[in-house]
């Protein structure tokens, strides 16, 4: 398959190398080529075209001719890239929403009926959290007879002596700004900014972290398909407790803008070695959770999945120069393109998935080097917190 990834960053640039594994024609576009090559290194056969995500146009006449336009640039360019799709009557994916205009609805729905007449998918939230997260509650809701709730948890960990972004620093603020959304009773609405403060205990060799809620896309987008009364998604781990200290500070805004001291670019693979070697970079760490709530045959039944994925210095230690959470939504949604079925129109979440695919998904994340188990407990009293 023809395959334009748009953004060459830490992320696109190790999807792009993945892409052309799987035997992909694979071509890509970025504003700044030059800084897409330090991605891709130097060895990389593959051409880099100048390609501004503002530019309906550009992206038209940098992509023409593919049959999957990957959108890996942050969310704010989601309406444009799925437009430029749409012109190309090419597939599309991405892996985040912005919701802005819609709080609670990923506003990649309003093209559905668009890509139905084109009879071309879209895929969003494919990378891994949104991404894996979602195939583990729609996995964990096809066991059980009804659902009550499900949780996400994420663990987010830079150890470092100064801010150093894991991914987009675009993405990172628009995350950092915006209010967290949870459903409760039946209803969407706003939880507070890093509130709900509680402990949750993630697979060794992290432990028992502090986790609060956090701006997830997940929790707009699960209670549509999968019916339940609560969902929320908290996150821990130095980078949230440092962004819950500037937030108490004063100092993260969105009026304030887009702090290059904060939220600096994201390291190059050379630029992140440098960080090593000068001690400023100790290590980097990624590891989700999902837990659903339910009944099964008549019993209350809690159904876990956990991820944990090759820390920075387990990729290094494999030439990888990569930070887990690019590496693992690179993975991801490689292996979503992999397994996505084609004769499915219209837009779509990973818990929309047929099951084939979402088991075979899952298989492939396992044998790529994530650590992925599931638990089964049932519980004889009330449906407790933990």
């Amino acid at each position: 398959m023809k395959v334009f990834v748009l953004g060459v960053g830490a992320t696109g640039s190790l999807l792009v190398k993945l892409l052309a594994r799987q035997g992909h024609h694979v071509s890509c576009g970025d504003r700044d080529p030059v800084r897409a090559r330090d991605f891709l290194g130097a060895k990389s056969a593959i051409i880099v075209q100048q390609v501004n995500a503002r530019n309906l146009r550009g992206i038209v006449k940098a992509a023409a001719g593919c049959q999957l336009l990957i959108n890996a640039c942050p969310a704010v360019f989601n309406n444009i890239v799925m437009r430029a799709a749409l012109k190309l009557r090419a597939h599309y994916l991405d892996t985040a929403s912005h919701l802005r205009t819609a709080p609670f609805r990923a506003e990649q729905f309003r093209f559905d009926q668009q890509f139905q007449k084109n009879s071309r998918w879209a895929l969003i939230h494919a990378g891994a959290a949104p991404g894996l997260t979602n195939l583990f509650a729609a996995q964990a809701a096809a066991q059980l007879d009804r659902v009550d709730k499900a949780e996400v948890r994420i663990y987010e960990e830079t150890a470092s002596d100064a801010p150093v972004s894991q991914w987009s620093a675009e993405s990172s603020f628009d995350e950092a700004v915006s209010r967290p959304r949870v459903y409760r009773d039946g209803r969407f609405r706003f939880g507070s900014r890093f509130g709900e403060r509680e402990l949750f205990c993630f697979p060794a060799p992290i432990g028992r972290v502090g986790v609060v809620l956090a701006a997830q896309d997940e929790v707009v987008t699960i209670p549509r398909t999968i019916s339940m009364n609560r969902m929320d998604a908290k996150i821990g781990g130095m980078d949230i407790d440092r962004l819950r200290r500037w937030y108490r500070q004063g100092k993260l805004r969105q009026s304030r803008g887009l702090s290059p001291v904060r939220f600096p670019p994201t390291p190059t693979p050379v630029a992140m070695t440098t960080l090593v070697q000068q001690g400023i970079l100790h290590n980097e760490r990624f590891a989700l959770a999902v837990l659903v709530y339910g009944d099964k045959r008549g019993r209350s039944c809690l159904i876990r999945w956990d991820a944990l994925f090759p820390s920075m210095f387990e990729l290094r230690r494999r030439r990888i120069p990569s930070s887990p959470i690019a590496w693992g939504t690179a993975h991801l949604t490689a292996l979503f393109v992999k397994y996505m079925p084609h004769e499915r129109p219209g837009v779509y979440v990973p818990e929309m998935l047929p099951d084939p695919a979402r088991r075979d998904i899952v298989r492939a994340a396992r044998r790529s080097g994530i650590r992925i188990t599931r638990r089964v407990r049932y519980i004889s009293s009330e449906l407790p917190s933990r």
